[in-house]
């Protein structure tokens, strides 16, 4: 059975009030059942985060990290550090990594692969863009994305990794992709890793990132091949991230 996961990207918001705030809203409020919950703050709060949700059912990653294990990397994060200081999963290759840093995607399957060998989870991040799902190379550019990753890790790899799926053009606008949208690109991740392995293409969970808000959650996760989501902006309140989680407890498992 494929458990949902509500996955919180706080991008480069807040302060230590604000988390201690909204992780004790989160704490209180998700409880231990139902969906998966990870949130994903700036890097210099990670520890913290990780030590207000101790003991809860919210776990913590990252937002990057760097290519490399050690080294004169000023300014860089490495794998083994985030793990460390207590982060369970990573980002990789979120499209704001991509367009505002110029992260190929040779650079995507190395963190992925660095991210695996320092124990997180890497949630590995595809989409296309406006210009892109307009001239109807969707599939093209998500199988590309994917490609560079397996191509380096190789199609095992993801027993231990999630996929999330954020059309570039729905991040942040308040544009979401259709439930029909999002469940047609979805089912095309799935069928890509099942046609190497069906085991893996059935067990694999696929989030769903683009504008996703407590108002549009349970008709997207009642897509069958919809996991969850990557949640931005709604993320920070936590009443709302909370209406989401639960939105996702009402799917329950499913495959």
């Amino acid at each position: 059975m494929r458990r949902p996961i509500v996955a919180g990207n706080w991008k480069m918001h807040g302060s230590r009030e604000e988390n201690a705030r909204l992780v004790a809203g989160l704490v209180d409020g998700i409880g231990h059942g139902g969906a998966e919950v990870i949130v994903f703050p700036p890097a210099v709060y990670v520890a913290e985060v990780v030590r207000l949700a101790a003991g809860s059912a919210v776990a913590v990653g990252g937002q990057n990290l760097c290519t490399e294990a050690v080294g004169a990397y000023t300014g860089e994060t490495s794998g083994a550090m985030l793990r460390d200081v207590g982060a369970s999963h990573v980002l990789v290759g979120h499209s704001e990594r991509r367009t505002l840093y110029g992260e190929s995607e040779a650079t995507v399957a190395v963190k992925f692969v660095a991210a695996q060998a320092a124990g997180l989870v890497p949630v590995l991040c595809v989409g296309e863009s406006l210009e892109e799902r307009e001239a109807g190379v969707t599939e093209t550019v998500v199988a590309r994305q994917l490609d560079a990753v397996v191509a380096l890790a190789g199609l095992g790899a993801f027993v231990q990794a999630l996929v999330a799926y954020e059309p570039v053009w729905a991040i942040g606008t308040g544009r979401t992709a259709s439930p029909d949208q999002a469940q047609a690109v979805h089912a095309f991740i799935r069928g890509y890793f099942s046609a190497g392995d069906a085991t893996l293409g059935d067990q694999l969970r696929v989030l769903y990132g683009g504008s996703v808000k407590a108002s549009n959650a349970a008709e997207l996760f009642g897509m069958a091949d919809v996991d969850g989501a990557l949640v931005g902006g709604a993320s920070l309140k936590a009443d709302e991230f909370l209406r989401i989680c639960d939105a996702a407890h009402s799917v329950g498992g499913r495959g």
